[in-house]
This record gives structure tokens, sequence and C-alpha cells, in this order.
């Protein structure tokens, strides 16, 4: 296998692409090649097969899906508030509807783990980080609400992401917003009032 880690990297992106315009069946290494507009046959030098490329696809999404370190920063600091916790869960579907194709790939690869053992574990196990990452953030920061509230989150939110991207007119953004601010002002506790002068 090639080593060549930006041309590597290019490919599977590549294949995000692919994997979110033609879904799990339109993912061929052709396919690849085309997309990343190289000479047919490189993608065949990168990736030992399909699943390889399935696999590399999933970590990928992830990779590009986390936020940067002062984005992570910048979300553990401001006031312990529910209307805080809403703001940021807003930035959260901000990030990751703008990346579209990303999350549309995500969501063939995880109809393919149905198929995949491999495929369902690498995508079972960074799910579970993903989760419990959210969680020990939030508790970090001292926001409201414990872990199951977060985890209610993480679902509700999910599928929100999933209606913004397949079917947009059914919760357009305004109302997108409107919803996550209810979701946290119902699922944590009022915010502790402040300490008298």
């Amino acid at each position: 296998m090639r080593q060549n880690l930006a041309r590597r990297a290019a490919l599977v992106d590549a294949a995000i692409e692919v994997l979110a315009r033609d879904g799990a069946r339109g993912l061929t290494f052709r396919a690849v090649d085309a997309e990343a507009a190289v000479p047919k046959g490189t993608a065949s030098n990168y990736f030992a097969n399909r699943d390889d490329l399935l696999n590399q696809s999933g970590v990928r999404i992830y990779e590009r899906l986390r936020p940067d370190e002062a984005t992570l920063r910048a979300m553990g600091e401001g006031p312990a508030t529910r209307e805080h916790t809403a703001l940021l869960v807003r930035e959260v579907v901000r990030r990751v509807t703008s990346f579209r194709t990303g999350y549309l790939a995500l969501l063939e690869l995880r109809l393919e783990a149905t198929r995949r053992p491999a495929l369902r574990a690498l995508l079972t196990e960074r799910v579970k980080e993903d989760v419990a990452g959210n969680v020990a953030g939030h508790l970090a920061a001292g926001l409201p609400g414990d872990a199951d509230a977060v985890r209610m989150i993480y679902l509700a939110v999910n599928w929100l992401v999933v209606e913004r991207l397949t079917l947009p007119e059914v919760f357009p953004e305004e109302d997108a917003g409107e919803l996550i601010t209810a979701l946290v002002e119902r699922l944590l506790p009022p915010d502790a009032p402040e300490p008298a002068a």
C-alpha cells in the first residue's frame, strides 16, 4: 500500500463525496479516482479493499467533524446557563450541518455498518467516544443538567441534523434554533439564582 499521506487523505475525502452523492453502492475505486481527479487505479494502490476504504472514510469524517482546540476552549467558556447551553448546541448543529457531505456519508456508513462487522465496530467505538466526550465536556464546564440530559440532547439533535440535511423544509433553520432552545429548557434544570449583592 502506498504511504503518501496527503494523497491518501485526498482519496478518502473523495470517497466521502462519492458516499454522500451516490451512496455506499456507488463507492468504487473507479468512482473515487474520478472524484479525486487522479489516474485510474490510484485508489486501489492506497486501500487494500472496499472495506478498508469504508473504514478510512468513517475515521476521516470524524476527524473533519471534530472541533479545533480554539473552538473547544470557547465552548468551555461562558455562563453555566440553559441559554448558553442552547447557544452551544446551536453552534454544534451549525458546524455539523456545514459539512453536509460528511454527515450524509456518515449516514450511508451507518447503514453499511449493519452488514459489515468491522465498520460497525469502528463506528460504535467512535460514537461512544463522541457521546462520552460530550457528557464530559458538559459536566466539566459546569453547565446545568446531568449525563442523561446530555445524552437526550445528543439524540434529539442528531435527528434534527438528519432533518436539516435531508428534508430542510420540515424544520427551517429558524425553527430548528427555536426547537433547540425549547429542548434545552425542558431537559435542563432552571438556572441557579444569582447570589444577592
